[in-house]
C-alpha cells in the first residue's frame, strides 16, 4: 500500500484539487471521506460483453462523485445531498467481494471510483493478499488526472472510462466539470499508453484481461458534442481503440432537468453518431441497441439494483 493513504491528508487526487484532509473528515466536492464508501456490490451483467462475460461482473458501486452530472442515471448513489450507501472497511468489502468471486466470476469492476483511488487500491491489495487475482475494471467518468492513473497501472487491467464532453460549456453546465474535454483527453491518453489498442481476450472465460475500451453516452439535442467527441478520439488518440457507444440515456423521473434533456434519444440522433463512427474508421467495439434506455435503470434500493 506505501504511502497512498497519506495523499488523502491533502486531498488533490483529482481534478478538482480540493486539499481537504479526508482523514480528518473534511468534504471536498466528492462529499467522501477516507473510508469506503458502498452503493452496492453486485452481479452486473449489463456491461460490453467481454466486461460481462458469460457469468457477470462483480461490481463495486462506490457512493458519491466527483462530478455533478444533472442527468446521472446513478444518482441516487452519487448524490452528494442523501445517498444511498454504507461507510465501512476494507476487509468488510472484501469479504462481500469474495463471495461473489467464489461463485466462479473472475472480473472485478470498480465503478464512479476517481474519488476513491486509494480505497480501490486498497481492496485490490487485500484481494491479492487472500489469493484472489480477478481482472480489475477502472469504470470512470474520465475526470482522472494522469498522474492518479499512473498509481493504478500496477493494479487495473481494463480501463472503461466515460468520454462524455468534447464542449467545454456543456462539460461546465451539465456536469459542474471544468475543462473536461482536456482532462479526459489527457486522462485516457495515460491509459492508452498503458494499453494501446490490443484488447486481450480470455476466450474461456469469455471475459477481457487487459486493454481500454471508450464509452460514450450520446445525449438528446447534443448530437455534435458527440461527434467532437469521435473526432478527438480519432485525431488524438487512435481509430484502432475500442468504443462503446451508448444509447441508454433517458431522463430520470427524479431529475429536474433542462429542456434539452427531458427526453429519450431519437433513433435518428443514434444513428447520426454511429455513422460518424463507421466513417472515421473506427471498427472494434459495440453499438448499443437503440431500445436500451427501455433496460439500464438501476434502482439502488434494491439489493441487485439491476433486476
Amino acid at each position: 500500500m506505501g504511502n497512498y493513504k497519506q495523499l488523502y491528508e491533502r486531498c488533490v487526487l483529482c481534478p478538482h484539487e480540493c486539499g481537504v484532509n479526508r482523514i480528518e473528515g473534511e468534504l471536498g466536492i466528492c462529499r467522501a471521506t477516507h473510508r469506503q464508501h458502498i452503493a452496492s456490490i453486485c452481479i452486473h451483467r449489463g456491461e460490453e460483453p467481454i466486461i460481462s462475460g458469460k457469468k457477470g461482473i462483480c461490481n463495486v458501486f462506490f457512493s458519491h462523485c466527483n462530478l455533478r452530472c444533472l442527468y446521472c442515471q446513478n444518482h441516487q448513489i452519487s448524490s452528494y445531498v442523501s445517498p444511498i450507501e454504507t461507510i465501512t472497511d476494507t476487509l468488510s468489502v472484501v469479504k462481500q467481494i469474495i463471495r461473489i468471486l467464489d461463485t466462479g466470476i473472475n472480473i472485478l469492476g470498480f465503478v464512479s471510483p476517481s474519488h476513491m483511488v486509494v480505497q480501490t487500491i486498497e481492496i485490490i491489495e487485500e484481494l491479492w493478499n487472500n489469493g484472489y487475482h480477478p481482472y480489475t475494471v477502472w469504470n470512470s467518468n474520465a475526470y482522472d488526472k494522469p498522474e492518479t492513473i499512473k498509481m493504478l497501472e500496477p493494479y487495473i487491467n481494463i480501463y472503461l472510462p466515460d468520454f462524455k464532453y468534447a464542449d467545454e460549456t456543456l462539460a461546465t453546465i451539465y456536469s459542474n466539470a471544468p475543462y473536461y474535454p482536456q482532462i479526459a483527453l489527457n486522462a485516457i491518453k495515460e491509459m492508452y499508453y498503458q494499453k494501446g489498442n490490443t484488447l486481450i481476450i480470455n476466450e474461456e472465460e469469455g471475459i477481457a484481461e487487459s486493454g481500454l475500451i471508450i464509452r460514450h453516452l450520446v445525449l438528446p439535442n447534443h448530437i455534435d458534442n458527440s461527434i467532437k467527441v469521435l473526432e478527438t478520439i480519432a485525431n488524438e488518440i487512435s481509430t484502432g481503440v475500442a468504443l462503446s457507444l451508448m444509447s441508454q440515456y433517458y431522463p430520470p423521473d427524479a431529475l429536474c432537468l433542462p429542456h434539452n434533456l427531458q427526453r429519450k434519444l431519437k433513433a435518428n440522433e443514434y444513428e447520426m453518431v454511429v455513422n460518424k463512427m463507421n466513417e472515421l474508421g473506427f471498427n472494434k467495439g459495440w453499438v448499443q441497441e437503440y431500445e436500451s434506455y427501455e433496460f439500464y435503470r438501476p434502482d439502488f434500493n434494491k439489493h441487485h439494483p439491476f433486476e
